[in-house]
Order: structure tokens, then sequence, then C-alpha cells
């Protein structure tokens, strides 16, 4: 069973709603800009280079991850004490120019997790996604201004860098090693407003099929209260190791117990990547930016004749062009946003590739050469 997910970007202190970017360096203006000149809703994903300063006590642009060697489960409040300090509250500032009211400045909020004592930190993409600013906060109220060191769409995993010594760095677990019932504890910042909160559930699920906005993962599915604001806060196992990165929480007037969290195995995979060189290797950026239309009503109200995956803007010159349907890649139809990642996941870094267009009134087909995504 897959469980979809549409989610807000972050908890946000000012109601912004962005949308969680996909693979391939989703950004720029909605549809209805380009093929209807209405307003634009602006998603930003930019295919930048990591801003960072990797510290000067590492070797080979790697940090030592810390293991755990806890043997005795703790208590609830042994917990919350011994993870206290390595949780941080996250807040962003994203700056938007343009018409008449000029520069509209909105803020976000989430959380992060303290991962080497000299500044590391991991959250989620979507927490800082977008931002012109990000400022972390200390257990002890000390505030920092931090640099995005890179960043993951696909598993929604950001490491930023604040200039810190000294600093109490979560101890990582074995995510492959939880058992459906085991205690979970989550500490965050729910509402953007409460640092430090601490919930306690189980692991409800191991491994779950999970579609956010488009982006299929294997999450940890955890009884632990998660609201607004958790995103990119940690989930700890009873030894009091981190096994998880909050990211999710399936959201109903009559939902509850349904929170979300990124295995640290994944996490830790992506973080040593992401440090050592600003990105994952191997993620693939085709420069475009993509709409799902999924039913008739949408297409009239974007004056497109049929529903599917349109391309809203196109930034390298591969072919695509903003207002192509795209028909086919390989030979495979593609009937949602959700086909063409799967199906873009499935190849490597320079493939050449056919698409099949649909573009006005014509059919093209052209072959893209497959580049490597640098966010």
């Amino acid at each position: 069973m897959i469980i979809e997910i549409k989610k807000r970007s972050t908890a946000a202190i000012i109601s912004v709603t962005i949308i969680m970017s996909g693979i391939f360096g989703f950004g720029g203006a909605f549809l209805a800009n380009e093929l209807n000149g209405g307003t634009a809703i602006e998603t930003t994903m930019n295919n930048t280079e990591s801003n960072g300063t990797l510290s000067s006590n590492r070797q080979n642009n790697t940090i030592q991850l810390i293991s755990s060697t806890q043997t005795n489960t703790l208590t609830i409040a042994e917990i919350a004490e011994m993870n206290g300090d390595s949780i941080v509250e996250i807040r962003n500032e994203t700056v938007a120019t343009g018409g008449r009211m000029g520069q509209l400045v909105s803020e976000g909020a989430g959380s992060g997790v303290i991962i080497s004592n000299d500044g590391y930190i991991v959250t989620n993409n979507h927490v800082i996604e977008g931002a012109n600013k990000i400022t972390v906060t200390l257990k002890n109220a000390e505030t920092f201004t931090a640099n995005l060191v890179g960043r993951d769409v696909k598993t929604d995993i950001a490491v930023l860098k604040i200039e810190a010594s000294d600093l109490k760095a979560a101890i990582l677990g074995d995510s492959s090693q939880l058992v459906v019932g085991e205690l979970a504890v989550a500490i965050g910042n729910p509402l953007g407003e409460l640092g430090g909160t601490v919930t306690e559930g189980i692991i409800s699920a191991l491994d779950r099929d999970i579609v956010i906005d488009g982006e299929s993962m294997k999450l940890l599915q955890t009884s632990a209260a998660i609201n607004p604001g958790n995103s990119g806060g940690g989930l700890f196992n009873a030894y009091g190791e981190l096994v998880g990165i909050v990211n999710a929480k399936s959201s109903g007037s009559d939902i509850e117990g349904l929170g979300f969290a990124i295995p640290v195995n994944t996490a830790k995979t992506v973080i040593e990547q992401i440090i050592s060189y600003g990105y994952v290797q191997g993620r693939i950026d085709l420069g475009i930016t993509l709409l799902d239309i999924t039913d008739l009503r949408t297409a009239m109200m974007y004056r497109v004749s049929n529903t599917g995956v349109y391309v809203v803007e196109a930034e390298q010159e591969n072919g695509l062009e903003s207002g192509d349907r795209i028909v086919s890649i390989n030979g495979t139809e593609m009937t949602s946003l959700s086909d063409v990642k799967s199906m873009i996941d499935s190849f490597s870094v320079g493939q050449v590739v056919e698409f099949v267009l649909e573009r006005g009134q014509q059919t093209l087909t052209i072959k893209i050469t497959l580049e490597q995504a640098k966010v």
C-alpha cells in the first residue's frame, strides 16, 4: 500500500505553502503564468552549489559522525536530557520581489539536529528550500546565521553549517535494527515556537512507502505526536540514539498518530555525500519545472487540451520547451508526475533518453543526455 501526503514545506510563522520539489530542479513560475497569463505561484529550486564552509579539522571533506556504544535502555526523561542540546530551531526568511507590493518577506520555521561538534546540522530540504537567510537557535538561545552546505530533494535532506564549536552532537543509531513496537521519542520545534518539545510513541511501521508531493520515499512511521515545525527534528530510540529525521505528518481532522521520519541510515549516506561534494552523486537534473494536470477542469483552467505532465519552465537547452506535454519516455507512457520521476530514477547520469512530446498540434521526438544534478 502506498500512502500519499500533501505536505506544507515548512511550519510557517507567516503561512506560506511551498510545494516540495522533485529531482528535476523544480522552480520558477506556475504553468498558469506561462500559458494563461495569470499570477505566478513561485516554487524555487535552483541548481546551485554549496555555499557552506567546510570545517578545518576534517580531512578529505568528511566528518566523523558519532556512533553509539550505549547498551542500556533509558527513560524518556533521560533521552530528552541526553539529546535536548542537539536539537535546534531553524528559521528561514524568503524575499519575493515584483508587482505593486515590492519586496515581500515571508518567514518559516522548522527543526534540525546537530551532527558534529563543530556546527554541522541536518534538517529537511523543505524546511530551508528557497530561503534567502537561515537562522539557527540553540537550546541556550544562542543564535547563528547558517550556511547551506548542500541539499538533496529526493530524500528531503539538507545540511547546514554554523560557525560554532564544542556543540553537543546527536549519537547516530542503526535504523535497520528497529522493530515495530519499540519506543520512539521525537524532539523538535512544533508550531515554530515551542523549541525542545518532547513527544513519545512507538515505531508503528518500517519501510512505509509514502508519496509526498509526487516524491516516493521509504519512511519510518511513528505514533509520536508530530506537528508543523517538527520537520527536520530528531526521532530517537530507547538508547537515546538518533534513528530518524522527522519529515511529515498525515493531516486531517480525524487523523492522528501518523508521523513519518527518514531512516537515519538513509540520511547518513546523503549527509556524507553532501559534505564531501555539496550534492549527492548520481542524481539526474533535467533542468525543468513540471506540472501534473490530473483532470479536465484543471486542463481547461490552464488552457491545455489534455491531462498529463507539462513542462512549465525549461532551464537547459535540451530540446524541452515550456508548454510541452511529456507523452512517453523511452517508449513508456507518462500519465503523472510520479511516472516521470520513477522513470528518470531508473536511468544513470550520461544516458541518452528518448522523449516523445506533444507541442501544440505537433508530436515530436527528442533525445536528451541526462546530466548530474548539483542539488
